[in-house]
């Protein structure tokens, strides 16, 4: 849910400023701004001091209320003139009261649609759910690509005692050895991992190594290695993997199970209440359909 607002904050945030910019480049001169400041001006919009009432956030210096102003007025001007220049390429078929009446009509339905769900969804789901849904959708869930579990550190090329960290892994399994790694690379390691790991896309392992070091090609005859690039000493050392097409492991695709019930509840419970509404209209006469 936190995700959700951040994301509906977001994009509430990102509206309202395409709304100033297009409601502002809209306006021409009008004789109630004539004691107005103007601001910017590109061919016939112009912008005033007083559209930007209200937008500069109060908690900020006079420096970045300046800067803040200055980066609305450059966003306006170009703005402006892309508007300026789509509307001179419009197509002559173009229906843009229709377009601008589907935008509105879309925003309002997804706005009321996601009333419906905070008020009504449930999002409990319980581990059987959970268990089913994995047991019933063994398919659907396989995987596009391997999974790793794997033990790994980078460290920067002329730390002290990297001789050391060397020996400690060539014999990793001995907890001594894993435990004095823990404690060099949580004061050396750029990155590490020495828990037992969660596992991971080989796609997302591979980002952590040179290009061509670890991919789905080739990680099936990776064991362990201590490499080196310019800049770093890589110590990887695989734990397990499981090849695409297979089924996944639970604790892997539980979070994806979990989106794709609550997906499943939301559009039962948006169908369901779009049917009830339509019934009651449909008893209040208030629909009325012509054949």
């Amino acid at each position: 849910m936190i995700d959700y607002f951040s994301k509906y904050i977001s994009f509430v945030s990102g509206l309202f400023v395409f709304i100033f910019l297009l409601s502002a480049c809209e306006k021409s001169q009008e004789e109630g701004k004539k004691d107005d400041k103007i601001l910017a001006r590109v061919q016939n919009r112009t912008l005033y001091l007083s559209e930007l009432e209200g937008m500069v956030p109060s908690n900020v210096s006079p420096e970045d209320s300046i800067l803040f102003i200055n980066s609305l007025i450059e966003r306006w001007a170009r703005e402006a003139v892309l508007l300026q220049e789509a509307e001179l390429n419009l197509p002559k078929d173009l229906n843009l009261d229709k377009l601008v009446r589907d935008y509105r009509s879309s925003l309002v339905k997804n706005n009321y649609e996601q009333i419906l769900v905070e008020q009504f969804l449930d999002s409990t789901i319980t581990r059987q759910e959970l268990s089913s849904y994995y047991s019933n959708n063994k398919e659907q869930l396989a995987l596009d690509e391997p999974l790793v579990r794997y033990f790994y550190m980078k460290i920067p090329l002329g730390t002290p005692d990297l001789d050391k960290a060397e020996n400690w892994w060539k014999n990793f399994s001995k907890d001594d050895n894993r435990k004095m790694l823990t404690q060099y690379a949580e004061k050396a390691a750029r990155d590490y991992v020495l828990t037992d790991s969660s596992w991971i896309e080989i796609s997302k392992l591979s980002y952590n190594f040179p290009p061509g070091w670890l991919n789905a090609t080739n990680i099936d005859s990776k064991g362990s290695f201590m490499q080196s690039d310019d800049n770093f000493k890589y110590f990887f050392k695989k734990e397990e993997v499981i090849s695409a097409n297979s089924e996944p492991p639970f604790s892997f695709v539980e979070p994806k199970i979990k989106r794709l019930i609550l997906h499943q509840r939301k559009q039962k419970l948006l169908d369901k209440k779009k049917e009830e509404m339509y019934q009651r209209e449909l008893r209040q006469n208030n629909v009325e359909i012509f054949r």
